[in-house]
Parts: structure tokens; sequence; C-alpha cells
């Protein structure tokens, strides 16, 4: 029987958590006496990995959400949701899509949570986002990604042509 010896390929959940929650409302009680609430809501995502400990991961989604109404900030809201995430026996490209896509989906609800949370402790309507596609996210990043690396590679070929003489 011939085995091949190709690595168990697991991804789990060990631990989820906020590691940071910030709210301010600059321009309360003000901001409470606003006629017609009708927010414009700038919602901005960023996300961080790290390598831990042999196969963790610790995988940070950051949501800052500034709302304003009338020209005037009314609050912001920023969310650092975390997790630590073991993933074992998956080649670089499918550990960088489960960090950059996946973990991401799993941390989004909690961090929706706590911004909806904070919005309403805040004294202020609760503040639902809608749902966000990561893997069109990821997609998108490596699509960007993949053409600066063609145009880094390309302006390289240029200037050594051009140190060597070479025609262009």
């Amino acid at each position: 029987m011939n085995e091949t010896s190709e690595p168990k390929k697991q991804f789990g959940i060990q631990k989820l958590y906020v590691k940071d929650a910030s709210f301010e409302s600059p321009t309360s009680p003000q901001s409470f006496s606003f006629k017609k609430w009708n927010p414009k809501i700038e919602l901005n995502l960023t996300n961080d990995q790290k390598h831990i400990d042999g196969d963790v991961y610790e995988v940070v989604l950051s949501v800052t959400l500034t709302v304003s109404h009338e020209e005037t900030t009314a609050f912001l809201v920023e969310v650092h949701q975390a997790g630590l995430f073991e993933i074992a026996g998956f080649d670089d490209e499918q550990k960088n899509f489960l960090l950059g896509s996946q973990c991401m989906t799993i941390l989004f609800p909690y961090a929706r949570e706590a911004v909806s949370d904070l919005s309403v402790r805040g004294g202020f309507p609760p503040l639902t986002m809608s749902p966000v596609n990561f893997d069109a996210l990821y997609q998108q990043h490596q699509q960007r990604k993949q053409a600066e690396q063609a145009e880094q590679a390309e302006q390289a070929e240029q200037a050594e042509q051009g140190e060597t003489g070479a025609p262009h």
C-alpha cells in the first residue's frame, strides 16, 4: 500500500476576542438634538495577521465608522475584532486565502455586533453594517498585487536596459 505523507489540513478557531474598541461622540449632547436622523456613514475596513507560534495565527479585523449628520461628526466607532486560528497543512496560497478571507468572514459578525452595541450605548440608534464579501475583496487585493508586481518588473527591466545601453 502506497501512502503519501500529505499533511492533514486543519483550520480551526482557538479564540475570538475584542482586541480594542472605542467610541467618540465629539459633539454630544448637541448631536442628540437632530430633528431628523439621516446619517452619512464612512466605513473603513483593514486586516492584519501575524504568526504567533507553530500553526497559530492572530488575525485582526479593524472596523472604523465615522457617522456624520448635517456636516457634523455625530460619532466615531472603532473596533479591532481578533481571533486566534490554527492553520496547518495548507500551502502558502491556501493559507493566505484562509487568513485574508475566511478568517475575516468569521470575525465580521462579531465586529458588526460590537459596533451596533457601542452606537446604542453612546445614545444613538443601532448601527447595523451590511454584510461584506471578503472573498471578492481578497480577489481584488490579489489582482492589484499582481498588477503592481508586473509593473515593478517592467520598470526594473526598463531600468536595466537603460543601464546597459540597450536600444529602447
